[in-house]
């Protein structure tokens, strides 16, 4: 899959193409859905696929301050839109000025221009352009006149429902705030993913016999509330030949029983104590909630419950 950074980046000779846009934060079922409705087009026409997403998020630009928990890093998620096989992904660096194109211009200067669409597809509910003026609508009429069809995906329940704000990013991240990760890991298709780099802690949980992977997290990322999980720490994310994905019990909060002050992402790989992780960019993905985060009256008693936490976290990870 190609990835281009602005549309200067995509080849002079590249020709017409089926085109989908959004953030796609998550890739969830829903946005999957918008996706592979694209691939299903350009398959059909014979034509590449091509995502057009945006960096930063959007609302960071039109409201500064407001930038939303982030599901996934620009690499994970142009991981994910290849395994549904997208041809390219263009990331448009949203900036004030791309904020302020009207509808009109964002069609001509990006999709007839560069990308060169004959298909667009979008989920029903899309809006672009500026103070959200453009919709499917307006693409449909942009269409007529520049060649290119738009195609509206409505996602549906089991019911026929409208599934359309089940199907969100903004839902998944409230349940993974809540630390509801089981919940949120059906939305998305798959658990829920930190990424970040191991740094040097307090070197605490080596002493005691369970020594983790202090997680130093990408800015932005969807952290679920404190509490410790059962899931997988995943070694090497981005050296996928040397990847490795361990069992793990996981802590979020900040160790109230040494009265710790710094919030922090806490992966014990388990059974493992041979792990020399200090500088290397991890994953932690979150399968379900184990309990809250507790101060212990002592160390012993911490301990217990620390076994506690690794037996259901093996039981949990094999079953999954």
């Amino acid at each position: 899959m190609e990835r281009w950074h602005g549309t200067a980046e995509v080849p002079q000779d590249f020709g017409p193409s089926v085109v989908t846009i959004g953030v796609f934060d998550g890739v969830h079922r829903g946005h999957r859905e918008v996706v592979r409705t694209a691939v299903a087009q350009g398959r059909a026409l014979g034509l590449p696929t091509v995502v057009l997403t945006f960096d930063p998020h959007p609302s960071e630009i039109v409201r500064p301050g407001s930038h939303p928990p982030l599901l996934t890093t620009q690499r994970h998620r142009a991981e994910l839109l290849a395994s549904e096989g997208v041809d390219a992904v263009l990331v448009l660096p949203f900036s004030l000025e791309v904020s302020r194109w009207a509808p009109e211009e964002f069609i001509r200067l990006v999709l007839v221009e560069h990308l060169h669409a004959r298909a667009v597809v979008v989920g029903a509910n899309f809006r672009f352009g500026h103070r959200a003026a453009g919709d499917a609508a307006a693409l449909q009429e942009a269409g007529s006149r520049y060649g290119f069809e738009v195609v509206p995906v409505s996602l549906r329940g089991p019911e026929g429902e409208s599934a359309d704000n089940r199907f969100s990013s903004t839902r998944v991240r409230a349940l993974i705030g809540e630390g509801a990760v089981a919940e949120s890991a059906a939305l998305l298709g798959r658990p829920h993913r930190v990424e970040g780099v191991v740094v040097r802690g307090d070197q605490r949980g080596r002493e005691l016999g369970y020594p983790t992977a202090n997680v130093e997290t990408v800015p932005f990322a969807a952290i679920p509330s404190d509490g410790v999980y059962a899931g997988w720490l995943i070694t090497d994310v981005d050296k996928p030949e040397k990847s490795v994905r361990h069992p793990a019990a996981i802590s979020i909060g900040t160790n109230p029983t040494f009265d710790g002050k710094d919030r922090r992402v806490e992966a014990y790989a388990l059974d493992r104590d041979d792990l020399d992780l200090y500088g290397t960019h991890v994953a932690v993905e979150f399968a379900a909630r184990l309990r809250d985060t507790l101060k212990f009256d002592s160390v012993e008693a911490l301990l217990d419950r620390m076994a506690d936490d690794c037996k259901a976290a093996r039981e949990i990870t094999d079953a999954a």
